[in-house]
């Protein structure tokens, strides 16, 4: 019986090795296989595919929605009457399966890229379908509570759109490998044709996305307006507790422009300041009326709203993650302040040359003081020190017996309408949400000499598109923030912006041309081995047929002129194993005795 060295020697590959087990579980070299993945396989690639891309456009989502954090926990108090930050175990989860279903889609890509055959484990595929489920859940109650938060996602795009663009064709051509590697490989199949079509396709979009890009920071510098003000909303509420005079304080030191309230009218004719319908929130009624703690805070005289506490909330809330860096100094300050009355703060834009911006609500039909709400709020304008075009007056209740008893009020609406009806109501400042600043109305109502305000500008990129877009002022919950912002993040001209986009386009093409001429020079170099060789490299167990291959290869190169100290080489997939014609012809002669 003549028995046969082995023709294969095994090196470890370690990468391989982890990158099929990560995935598929297939530790072991007999396990992989370069055979064309199956149907199944390939719907949960496209499910993992699914998942990666909706989970991108939620972080996108939940990244730019960091201006309104704070509004997104005080929605989520309104349902539950418990505060807590609803956003941190959202961005945890996201973080999470975002980088989850990353890290398996790169593991994906790369088996593709070396023709290994993918086959997700099935913990993995668990996984990724409650990832997929969750994030669609996650969608819908989004959709269905903040729908408006939507909003933030396109206008967001008009500042991070020409960055995004450049990053998706950066990814879009590397991802040009492994289209070029799955095109040039093998005979031409249907499969082959619609991947090269749907990639040269994508491609071609991407390189003219930038004709429908529009963005205000892409204009000329020169035409750059000034800086806009700054209004601290409700003082400045991430330094102190809101609406209290340690929070306006707060926002003056931060050089603010104005300053913005909301004013409720208490059960004795006193205006004073809170945002929520109870205060519950923001102060210690809890402990003080306990029986009273859900009613609205207009039906409290002003002796007890004075009474309560409205600064120990923010201590044991801290709503913005920043009353752990107050001083022992501010802490104790803090824990001491009441409620603020409109008085008050009238005084302290007097004493300090500030304008005044507020929204008043109206007391419930029951309250004693619904029909005079508006007086009583007048009634301490005309008596405080400030001057009354200091004085921004916003509600659209009685505005023509407002003009006429304070003819020197800057009339303000929070409702966009056409220039002809604000000139006609005596409307000189707008007060939009930012989502409603478009930058062609402000451009509008600027020439018409309407001044636009909008609020809640948090974050410097928004502050940046709105300085871009040209409007006058904007309210913020963060003054401190936006003092740090002494030009837009960025601004270029179209020429400017044209030119990096052709180059970013010429390189992507230069690129993904030369990835395809390597592939198909790579695959033809291995298409000229013997396709015995190539059968060989591709054998994972070893067989009968599989020997009377290896000894018809050998002996097949023999009869090619192999000289006797010539060393014959069979390539496998796993190593390289050597043999003289002297090791060849031992056995043959030694069967010929026999």
């Amino acid at each position: 019986m003549v028995k046969h060295q082995p023709l294969q020697v095994y090196e470890r590959q370690l990468c391989l090795s982890c990158l099929t087990g990560i995935y598929g579980c297939r530790w072991k070299r007999y396990q992989r296989s370069h055979d064309d993945s199956s149907k199944w396989e390939c719907s949960w690639f496209f499910l993992l595919s699914c998942s990666f891309l909706l989970l991108l456009i939620w972080s996108y989502f939940w990244l730019e929605a960091r201006n309104d954090y704070n509004e997104f926990n005080w929605l989520l108090y309104n349902r539950s009457a418990v505060w807590k930050d609803g956003t941190v175990p959202i961005l945890a989860t996201t973080l999470t399966g975002f980088t989850y279903t990353a890290f398996l889609m790169i593991l994906a890509l790369c088996h593709i890229a070396l023709g290994q055959q993918l086959n997700l484990y099935w913990i993995h595929k668990i996984v990724v379908l409650a990832v997929l489920l969750s994030t669609i859940t996650g969608v819908v109650s989004i959709d269905d509570f903040w729908q408006d938060e939507w909003d933030i996602v396109i206008i967001s795009l008009q500042f991070t759109g020409p960055f995004l663009h450049i990053g998706a064709l950066a990814v879009v051509t590397a991802l040009g490998w492994v289209i070029a590697g799955q095109v040039v490989r093998g005979e031409r199949s249907r499969l082959q044709v619609v991947t090269l079509v749907v990639y040269v396709s994508v491609l071609l979009v991407l390189y003219l996305v930038p004709l429908f890009i529009s963005s205000p920071c892409i204009m000329d510098r020169s035409k750059l307006g000034p800086r806009p003000a700054v209004f601290g909303r409700r003082g400045a509420p991430m330094l102190a507790p809101e609406h209290t005079i340690m929070s306006f304080s707060k926002a003056l030191q931060q050089k603010v422009a104005a300053l913005e309230a909301d004013v409720t009218i208490s059960l004795d004719g006193v205006p004073f300041l809170m945002r929520d319908r109870t205060l519950r929130r923001t102060t210690n009624v809890d402990k003080l009326f306990p029986a009273r703690q859900d009613h609205d805070a207009s039906f409290f005289n002003w002796t007890e709203i004075r009474s309560l506490n409205a600064g120990l909330w923010f201590l044991r809330d801290d709503p913005y993650w920043t009353a752990q860096y107050l001083s022992e100094k501010d802490r104790n300050r803090t824990a001491n302040q009441t409620v603020c009355s409109l008085a008050e703060l009238l005084r302290l834009a007097a004493r300090t040359n500030r304008s005044v911006i507020f929204s008043l609500r109206r007391p419930p039909p029951q309250h004693p003081r619904h029909q005079l709400w508006v007086s009583d709020a007048l009634k301490v304008i005309q008596r405080s020190s400030i001057q009354p075009e200091q004085v921004m007056w916003t509600p659209d209740w009685y505005r023509k017996k407002v003009r006429a008893a304070v003819p020197l009020l800057q009339q303000t609406s929070d409702e966009k309408l056409p220039v002809a009806e604000l000139k006609e109501r005596g409307i000189s400042t707008l007060t939009l949400h930012y989502s409603q600043a478009r930058a062609q109305d402000i451009r509008q109502f600027s020439g018409s000499n309407v001044s636009v305000n909008v609020y809640t500008v948090n974050e410097p990129w928004l502050y940046s598109l709105m300085w871009c877009s040209g409007v006058q002022s904007v309210s913020s919950d963060a003054p401190h923030i936006l003092k740090k912002v002494p030009n837009p993040i960025w601004i270029m001209s179209a020429d400017e912006y044209g030119l990096i986009w052709i180059t970013s386009d010429l390189i992507s093409v230069a690129i993904v041309i030369g990835i395809f001429i390597f592939q198909k020079w790579k695959m033809s170099g291995m298409r000229s081995y013997n396709p015995e060789q190539i059968m060989l490299s591709a054998v994972r167990r070893p067989s009968r047929d599989v020997n009377l291959m290896k000894e018809k290869l050998i002996f097949s190169e023999i009869n090619n002129s192999v000289g006797s100290t010539e060393e014959l080489s069979v390539y496998t997939g796993n190593g390289l194993d050597t043999y003289t014609h002297e090791d060849i012809m031992m056995p043959a002669r030694h069967a010929a005795k026999l």
